[in-house]
């Protein structure tokens, strides 16, 4: 056993470890580079859009859909630090914006709060009515502005029906300027559940993200490494299998940033002086798991419900029977998951889905690799399909109630 000097000052041995990081704050997923590859395209159609704005018309709204990690919010983002940085040199330009996450701030009320703080940063609104701060919005368009507001996990937001339809017949009321939107969602099928008066306001243009392949994956680790990493640091083959790795699994860009800093972690903790294909799969168990955590947090109100259902019974030990009298525990016939499902959706007060609903949110669950299905075989009476979970259930069902409980 190593025995520790008390007189040694804890974080001058931690300062003093060597470490492969120059830069470690460019590996995280939370960084966002000046450059982003493979989003040009993306990039030039939102550009050209919001480009109207800049000549006194009220931009379309825009809706943008991808799995987590493809680059929807960093991309919205970039092409907004854009539009502000031309406005500030082009004074005569009466364009202005608003950044949301509505898993933060999900009802009409908080979101119009928010983008107020936003567009009065010297004023304080919280306390003043729902009437009062819509007006004020209305008002700080009615000057001639544009008003551009981004809406992430739009889905999160509870009364969504009541603030899209508000914010889209916002502009009957307006004299002078425009409030426009732009909404980022991983539920490509979100809109369906809007009501069809709010729908017909919409007049709305749609872009989907798709997932990176195994060779782009690379080449944005490979920007990456150069400022978080010591020169050299990284093996080759470390690189090349991290890329592959979160191509496999996701196409996930931040799973992939993730996948390379859990790796130079590692190292470090070995005494490493480079990141090798060893470190990257040691790695790869910590960031399944943060990755899926992720996910599931940002999964949409009904994919959770059905998620936490087979969660749920697969903790309690449920599973189907055969006709030969055994059973299997963890796999579900679909009827029966669906019936757990609305029985905890109901208990929650939560809208209960048709069961062709059901199906469409199992069979996208399955593309994040969280449920996997099959078709019944021998030894089950017809032909259902069965299901289980893709990953650990006590896991997922605290997380899930973390999700569920308190919204």
């Amino acid at each position: 056993m190593i025995e520790l000097n008390l007189h040694e000052n804890i974080f001058q041995r931690q300062f003093d470890k060597s470490t492969v990081f120059t830069n470690r704050t460019t590996i995280t997923p939370h960084y966002t580079p000046n450059n982003l590859p493979f989003r040009n395209g993306q990039i030039d159609a939102i550009s050209q859009i919001l480009s109207t704005s800049l000549h006194g018309a009220k931009p379309d709204n825009l809706f943008i859909y991808g799995k987590v990690g493809t680059g929807k919010t960093v991309t919205v983002n970039h092409v907004l630090s854009q539009l502000q940085e031309f406005v500030a040199h082009n004074r005569s330009k009466q364009v202005d914006f608003a950044y949301v996450n509505c898993r933060n701030h999900n009802t009409k009320y908080k979101v119009f709060l928010k983008s107020l703080s936003k567009f009065f940063p010297n004023e304080d609104f919280i306390g003043y009515s729902s009437a009062f701060v819509y007006e004020k919005l209305l008002k700080h368009a009615n000057k001639g502005k544009q008003l551009i507001l981004v809406l992430d996990e739009v889905d999160k937001v509870k009364d969504l029906d009541e603030l899209i339809y508000a914010l889209t017949r916002s502009n009957d009321e307006l004299q002078s300027g425009g409030i426009a939107i732009i909404g980022i969602s991983n539920n490509l099928f979100f809109k369906d559940k809007l009501d069809v008066r709010t729908k017909s306001t919409l007049l709305q243009k749609e872009m989907v993200f798709p997932p990176y392949n195994a060779k782009e994956l690379k080449a944005i680790l490979e920007e990456r490494i150069k400022t978080a990493f010591k020169t050299g640091c990284v093996e080759d083959s470390a690189l090349n299998l991290a890329a592959a790795m979160a191509a496999q699994e996701s196409g996930d860009a931040r799973a992939a940033v993730m996948l390379m800093l859990r790796a130079g972690e590692e190292a470090d903790k070995s005494l490493g002086q480079r990141v090798k294909d060893e470190h990257v799969r040691l790695a790869k168990t910590r960031v399944e798991e943060e990755v899926t955590m992720n996910m599931v947090e940002t999964l949409p109100k009904q994919q959770q419900l059905v998620l936490y259902s087979i969660s749920m019974m697969t903790v309690q030990g449920k599973g189907y029977g055969k006709l030969n009298g055994s059973r299997e525990e963890g796999v579900f016939f679909s009827g029966d998951a669906y019936r757990e499902y609305e029985r905890i959706a109901s208990s929650l007060q939560q809208q209960v889905v048709s069961s062709r609903w059901f199906r469409e949110y199992v069979n996208e669950l399955e593309t994040y690799g969280l449920l996997i299905t099959t078709a019944s075989g021998k030894g089950v009476r017809g032909t259902t399909t069965l299901i289980k979970l893709g990953f650990d259930a006590k896991k997922l069902r605290k997380a899930l109630e973390k999700e569920l409980m308190c919204a």
